[in-house]
C-alpha cells in the first residue's frame, strides 16, 4: 500500500508539470484529469493505510486534508478549463472590469 501511495503521490506532480506544458485546452484537460484521479487515488491509499492500522490517524489527517484541497483546486480548474473552451468569450474578458 505504502509503495501505491508513493507512485500516485509523486504521479500527481508529474503530470501537473506535464498540464502546465499542455499544446492545448485539450491537452490540457486530459492531463488535469489525470492529476485528478492520481490525487483521488493518493488519498484512497492514505485511507487504506490508516483502516489498516499501518498509520496512526493523527500522522495522516493532515495530509490527506492537504490532498483534499490539492484534488479541489484540480477540479476547478479543469472545469474552468472547460468553460472557457465551451465559451471562447469568457477568456477574454477582464474580471476586473466589472
Amino acid at each position: 500500500m505504502a509503495g501505491q501511495l508513493l507512485r500516485c503521490g509523486t504521479s500527481v506532480g508529474a503530470n501537473y508539470r506535464a498540464a502546465c506544458r499542455a499544446k492545448s485546452a485539450a491537452d490540457f484537460i486530459s492531463k488535469m484529469s489525470i492529476v485528478e484521479e492520481e490525487c483521488d487515488e493518493s488519498i484512497y491509499w492514505m485511507e487504506l493505510l490508516e483502516d489498516s492500522g499501518k498509520i496512526k490517524k493523527e500522522g495522516v489527517a493532515e495530509l490527506k486534508r492537504e490532498g483534499s484541497e490539492i484534488l479541489a483546486m484540480v477540479v476547478a480548474s479543469i472545469n474552468t478549463a472547460r468553460s472557457r473552451r465551451s465559451n471562447p468569450q469568457s477568456a477574454n474578458r477582464n474580471p476586473q472590469s466589472k
